[in-house]
């Protein structure tokens, strides 16, 4: 069995509840990683942790929300008071508001982007990744290193038809991630992003078949993703095998990107 150096490091996962923030969550366990699992849902917490434990690793909850910066902070003193650092964040939370920027029919605006629907995405999204990084930079700084990873897509290289919102968020955490490598590189930190493509998460699962069909056809490899296969990247790029890379945003799509 390969040797990742995971084993007790202390993980953040924020989004954790469900997906592939739960998927994280517990593969980062069967490292036998200490994980702290981070979602604004504190009905699945429990589960969250019983998963957590039962994969081999300890865990524990809390309820914060990423986009409140105050409830960050307090969460990283937490975590660092409980288990004594952070060794590993990822920032996987996220969320959707779709709608075009404009829908125009029958030569008269029908629809737009709401300012809500976008400031509600980019403070999730962009701000929420900006807030937890700054949060434990310092203590990784002090202890002399540790991991950043963050969920970019690939709509962050191409755009998305009624994404304007989301697209702009995963194209800002690509240059925050290739930013923070130049930043913090020095104090030992690695700095790195995932891009998933397509991924059978219970949501996605739930949309109607012809829609699925299209996700799968646009695919090369010729399924979707699953939550198992995000989860694993993060694991990698967290661990030993990935000493030396740092600054880089990984496409885990299936082939989606040269598909499109």
């Amino acid at each position: 069995m390969i040797n990742t150096g995971l084993k007790d490091k202390v993980v953040i996962v924020t989004g954790a509840s469900a997906g592939i923030g739960r998927a994280t969550a517990v593969r980062f366990a069967q490292e036998r990683s200490v994980v702290a699992a981070w979602d604004v849902n504190d009905a699945a917490g429990a589960d969250v942790v019983a998963a957590i434990d039962a994969a081999g690793g300890r865990g524990a909850f809390w309820k914060v929300n990423v986009a409140d910066k105050t409830a960050v902070e307090a969460a990283v003193a937490e975590v660092v008071a409980r288990f004594g650092r952070v060794d590993v964040l990822v920032n996987n939370a996220g969320i959707v508001r779709d709608a075009q920027l404009v829908k125009f029919k029958d030569g008269a605006v029908a629809a737009i982007m709401t300012d809500e629907q976008f400031d509600a995405v980019i403070d999730v999204n962009l701000k929420g990744v900006f807030y937890c990084t700054r949060a434990v930079v310092p203590g990784m700084i002090a202890q002399g290193g540790g991991v950043i990873l963050s969920a970019s897509s690939v709509v962050g290289f191409n755009g998305n038809f009624g994404q304007t919102n989301y697209a702009a968020t995963k194209a800002g955490v690509i240059n925050m991630t290739r930013t923070w490598s130049r930043e913090l590189g020095k104090y030992g930190i690695r700095v790195n992003a995932v891009a998933p493509g397509f991924v059978g998460t219970d949501i996605v699962k739930s949309m109607p078949a012809k829609v699925l069909e299209g996700m799968v056809a646009h695919t090369p490899i010729g399924r979707m993703g699953e939550p198992a296969d995000i989860a694993n990247a993060y694991v990698w790029l967290a661990s030993d095998q990935a000493s030396f890379v740092h600054g880089t945003t990984l496409a885990v799509d299936g082939g989606l990107v040269i598909g499109t």
